[in-house]
C-alpha cells in the first residue's frame, strides 16, 4: 500500500513542471529574444482580392486589387498597391529596430521558414476570396508560401500562416492610413 508520503513526494516535480510550463504556454507573444542582431531577413507579403468572371464556356480569375509590402533587412519597407489594373504611388517607411526584431522572431522561432509549400485548392463555388503569398528569406534560406483565405478552401490553413498574415496586415493597415 502507499504512504501519503509517497503521494507527496510524487507531486512535487509535477507542480514544479506546471509551474515553469503554464507561464511559457499562457504567453501569447513570441519572445523578442529570439532574433539576434546577426539575422538577416527579407520579406515579400502580397495580398490579391480575386474575382472568378466567367466569359461562358471558360472563366478566368482575375485580380481587383493587389497588395505588396516589401521588407528589407534594414527596416525599410515598400507598399504598392495596384486596383483595377492601376498602380497607385508607392508609400516608403521604416520599421522601428523593436517592431523588425518581433518580425524576425515571430519568423524565426514558429518555424515559419519551414512550413512546407503546399497548395491550397480553392472550392468551385467560390467566385470572389482573397489569396496571400509570401516570400521569407531569412539567413539565405528561402521560403515562397501561398494560401486563400479559409473559407475560400476545404483545406486547414495552419494558425502560424494566420498569425503572421494578420502581423503584416496590421502593418499595411498602420502605413496606409
Amino acid at each position: 500500500m502507499v504512504k501519503p508520503i509517497h503521494y507527496a513526494l510524487g507531486a512535487i516535480p509535477v507542480i514544479v513542471a506546471l509551474l515553469i510550463s503554464v507561464p511559457l504556454l499562457t504567453k501569447n507573444e513570441i519572445p523578442i529574444s529570439a532574433a539576434n542582431s546577426f539575422d538577416t531577413i527579407e520579406i515579400e507579403y502580397i495580398k490579391h482580392q480575386l474575382k472568378k468572371i466567367s466569359y461562358g464556356v471558360t472563366e478566368r480569375v482575375e485580380a481587383q486589387k493587389t497588395e505588396i509590402l516589401y521588407i528589407k533587412n534594414d527596416g525599410n519597407l515598400k507598399y504598392s498597391v495596384t486596383e483595377l489594373g492601376i498602380l497607385q504611388p508607392d508609400i516608403r517607411s521604416k520599421l522601428d529596430e523593436k517592431k523588425l526584431n518581433k518580425i524576425k522572431a515571430l519568423i524565426k522561432e514558429t518555424g515559419f521558414i519551414s512550413i512546407p509549400s503546399e497548395s491550397f485548392p480553392i472550392l468551385e463555388n467560390v467566385t470572389e476570396y482573397q489569396k496571400s503569398s509570401m516570400k521569407v528569406t531569412l539567413n539565405g534560406i528561402t521560403n515562397l508560401i501561398h494560401w486563400p483565405e479559409q473559407n475560400a478552401t476545404a483545406q486547414f490553413v495552419p494558425p502560424i500562416i494566420t498569425m503572421v498574415e494578420s502581423e503584416f496586415d496590421f502593418i499595411i493597415n498602420e502605413i496606409s492610413e
